[in-house]
This record gives C-alpha cells, structure tokens and sequence, in this order.
C-alpha cells in the first residue's frame, strides 16, 4: 500500500498486531479500547463506544434512533443486525392523504419510528458478549452523570444546526441551556438520559421498551400529534439477517439487505468493477463515480423498501448481465441525466469499527438520521427522538410508502469487505445520501489506486445528488472543470462529504492497520 507523505500535513495509519478500535470521537474509541483491554469482544467494544456517542455527540446518534451491524466471528458466516424500528401500527397512509399531507415533515412527531438501537445493543451484547450491559454502558452512563468536555467538530455541527432543537421547547431547554449551543471546550452533562442509560444497563430492553420511559417517549409524541402507543414500543425486536455481497477487485463488498441502502452501494461498486481506475485522471475517476451513483441511487430511490411488504430480487439486479449493460451507457466525455432527489437529505450518524484479540470484527453504524433527529426531546427520560420516518414516501403504491408497521427506507450501511471468506476489513462511511457512494469511493482509493486505509480516507471527496456534483474544495479548479465541460453542474461542497472509519486486517502479516476521517475529531487506536 502507498503510505503518506511525512513532509505534508496528514495523520499515519494506526497499527496494531492485537486489536483496535475506529471511532469518530476520541473518547468513544478509548471506550472501546479499555473494553478491548479487558477481553470484551468487538462487538461490547463497539456498542460501549456508539453508546458513549449517544451522550457526547447528541446531534449525530442517540438511543433514541437505529442502528445496523455486520458482525464477523472469525472463522463463522458474516451475520447482518437489522435495528430499525417501525412507524406506529396507526400510521396508515389514508390518514396522511386524509390531512393533505405530501411528504412527512422531519421536525413533526409523524416522523418519528419507535427507536432500534437499544434492542439491538441488548441482542448484540447478549448474542457475542463476554462483559455484560453493564460494564458495556457504564463510559456513557459516567459522562452523561459527571459531563464532558466539547470537541471541536461537534461544537461546530452543535451551533450549524441550534435550529433544529430551537423549535421544541424542552429540547431548547437542554441543548440550548445558555441560550446557545455549547462552545469548544465548555462541559455538558445528560442527567436524566444517565438515570434512562443505567436502567437499561441493570434490566435490559425492557427498561427501554416498556415501563416509565416508553411512557415518557409516547406521552411526548402523543402531545406532538403522535400516533404512537405504548404497544408499539413493547412489540419491537431487531433481528439478524444474511449479508448481501457484491465482487469487486478481487474482494467481496457486504452489506446489511434493505431496507438500508446497502443494496445501491453493492451496484456502485460493480459498475466500478469494470473501469481501470489506476489508469483514469482524477476527473475521468469523478465522472465515473458521478454516473455509477447516478444509476445506483435511481434503483435505491424506486426499488428499496421494507422487504416484508415488497420483496426485492438482490440477485437479479447484481447480475453481471445487467450490469454490464449500465457500464454500456456510461460515457466518458458527457454527462448523463439524473432525476433530482425529492426526499430528505441528511448527513448525521455515527460509525464504529472494531477487530479484536481473536480477530472478531464488527463494523456498526447508529443514527438518528437529521441533525438532533426529530428535536423531538423527552425530558424526563433524556431521550432525543430520531426522525427517520420522514423517509417515507406518501405516493400511493411507492414500495417506501408509510404503512403501520413497516420500516422506512433507510440510508446508514456498516460495511465488511472479504477476501477468501475471510473478513479483511470492517468500515462505515457516515454522511446521510453519502454513504453508499463513500463506500465504493473508499474502496476504489484501496484497491484501484493502492492507497493505505488513511490515505484513502483523505482522498479528495465528491458526491452526485439532486443534479449536482458537489466537490470537496481539495479537488482542483482545472479538475472542476473539465467536468463542467462534461456537462455535469458542480459546486464546491460547504461542509466535508461524509466520515470515515475503518481496520484493515492484513492477514498475511498478522497486522491490524487502521484509519479515522479527518473529517471528524475521531481516531484509530490500537493495543
């Protein structure tokens, strides 16, 4: 692999021939290390940093959303973890029609879907777990108790996005206390979401699920207009799934089946898979990537759904027949069409990657989709509820149309490549849309252009959505416009696209090298 430049700015791989630990926060992997330390499996490592999250970066994660995870035992089968939850069982798609709604509007109690996140820690932890819940939760339960000091990305994200809590009152109160979001440096602590965090800890999902914090949750969207119930909390259970896999450079791509978008980043890739990426300029790279998401996310956008109420063919839609014939119209001097994008954007969520002493890998991804979610915040159980359901569609007949029970369409993917049937790299590219485009993106800059796991990460970013080309400011004005000239319409991006987490296992030499996104305050640690 090419490794850095020692005479530019830059961050080194981290290294490690035991275990390790990527997170976006430097505290969540140092949570994840002191489990590591103590022989906690990846996957109580990952949940003890992504739970720490929850508290220290509010406005990205939190038990109030989902979460997804691919879990690799050495030696055993991939295993995917769907933790989605569902719209209410009333929220049918005549009422919305009935009150001349179009789409569900994301500060709205309507776009709230009963959190997954705390079921699938419990399952997870249950299911890998050598530590148990409680030494598992106890990092985040501590900061939340005694504070913590803010870092500066999330300071930043903290005061872009003071909107979004400003609108509901007992969210202002808390995350606005001084009238304004904290600053760089200042303390906040999270006592009520302590005492929510240190029940579940002693009881497990039903401290979550049921009892007095489901009845805060439900009281608070019921007095928003919600159509929740406290039956809708108790009958929630994540649940595991097979992987979904695509071939690329000599490697497997899996990823978690719909309804994440996991599916459009496998097409991506294969449209990827039949360019020689290492002999494309940068923008000839750009152009190909802009054209393959493109096609990836108007399959995603028609096609992905909750797989219970519309099933999708995977297999069919990987083919390389099919394929083959998406690459056939890809031209290289212009710009195809693309339909703008007419749901919700996000860029919130948090990712977690891990391998441990036994070469367990995990990678995890936690979300409560726009910044602060709904800002829907129920005080009393310190509870920031997600607002993933203003993914849904109210197109009558659309497979993502709203349906009582069903789960929306979901953009956060964790991702795991192999090799041989072996794991050799668990990894998530937080960012909203970004996320299937960041995972081909990742693996390009890897196995196309033999770039190590952090030079990859730094690799200038562009993304395609909505009829726009949107640059990261490290690409250059002669690359900017050569794509222009191709027709596309570009603009150079107001905020870094995504953020990166990955471990590389190198097998060969028994070596674990990891990489976090400069993008974030984060970074890789190993022991």
């Amino acid at each position: 692999m090419i490794s850095r430049d020692f005479q530019k700015p830059g961050r080194s791989v981290a290294l490690s021939d035991r275990a390790m630990a990527a997170t976006s926060h430097p505290l969540a992997t140092l949570a994840a290390v002191d489990v590591l330390r103590e022989g906690g499996h990846a996957v109580e490592a990952a949940i003890a940093a992504v739970a720490l999250q929850s508290v220290i970066d509010p406005l990205m994660t939190g038990i109030g959303g989902d979460c997804f995870a691919i879990v690799a035992n050495e030696g055993g089968t991939p295993v995917a973890t769907n933790g989605s939850g569902p719209a209410p069982q009333a929220a049918h798609l005549p009422y919305f029609v009935e009150h001349g709604l179009t789409a569900i509007a994301d500060d709205s109690a309507h776009a709230v879907t009963v959190p997954g996140a705390v079921d699938a820690w419990c399952r997870l932890v249950a299911a890998h777990g050598r530590l148990g819940l409680e030494r598992v939760l106890r990092p985040a339960i501590e900061a939340a108790e005694a504070g913590f000091c803010i870092t500066p990305r999330v300071a930043f994200d903290w005061a872009l996005f003071a909107g979004r809590v400003a609108r509901h009152a007992p969210a202002k109160a808390h995350f606005l206390a001084r009238g304004r979001a904290p600053e760089v440096g200042e303390r906040f602590a999270q006592p009520a979401l302590a005492a929510t965090l240190r029940r579940i800890a002693r009881e497990g999902r039903a401290a979550f699920y049921e009892g007095a914090v489901a009845e805060d949750m439900v009281a608070t969207l019921r007095a928003e207009g919600g159509l929740h119930d406290l039956a809708d909390f108790a009958g929630y259970h994540a649940f595991e799934t097979n992987a979904i896999g695509a071939a690329y450079k000599g490697h497997e791509l899996l990823e978690c089946p719909p309804n994440g978008q996991g599916l459009a980043a496998l097409l991506i890739t294969r449209i990827l898979d039949g360019f020689d990426f290492a002999a494309l300029g940068e923008a000839d790279r750009i152009h190909v990537l802009a054209e393959a998401t493109k096609r990836g996310y108007a399959m995603r956008d028609a096609l992905i759904c909750d797989p219970r109420h519309d099933e999708i063919d995977v297999a069919a839609l990987l083919d390389e027949r099919f394929v083959a014939k998406i690459r056939e119209g890809l031209a290289m001097d212009r710009a195809g069409p693309a339909a703008p994008w007419l749901g919700p954007t996000h860029r919130d969520t948090v990712t977690v990657s891990v391998v441990d002493t036994e070469r367990n890998a995990v990678s995890l991804i936690n979300s409560i989709f726009f910044p602060f979610g709904s800002g829907i915040f129920a005080a009393r159980s310190g509870v920031l509820l997600q607002n993933r359901g203003a993914g849904f569609s109210l197109a009558q007949g659309h497979p993502n149309a709203v349906a009582g029970g069903k789960l929306p369409f979901h953009t956060i993917i964790p991702g795991l490549l192999t090799k041989g049937g072996q794991a050799v790299m668990p990894f998530g590219v937080m960012g909203g849309q970004y996320q299937a485009t960041g995972h081909a993106h990742l693996l390009s800059q890897m196995l196309d252009l033999g770039l190590d796991p952090q030079l990859a990460n730094e690799a200038p970013r562009s993304f395609h959505h909505g009829g726009v080309l949107t640059l990261e400011t490290t690409i250059g004005d002669d690359v900017r416009a050569d794509l222009e000239a191709r027709g596309h319409a570009t603009q150079w991006a107001g905020e870094p696209l995504g953020g990166c987490q990955s471990i590389y296992i190198d097998r060969e030499r028994g070596v674990l090298v990891g990489s976090s996104d400069h993008r974030k305050d984060g970074v890789a640690f190993g022991i």
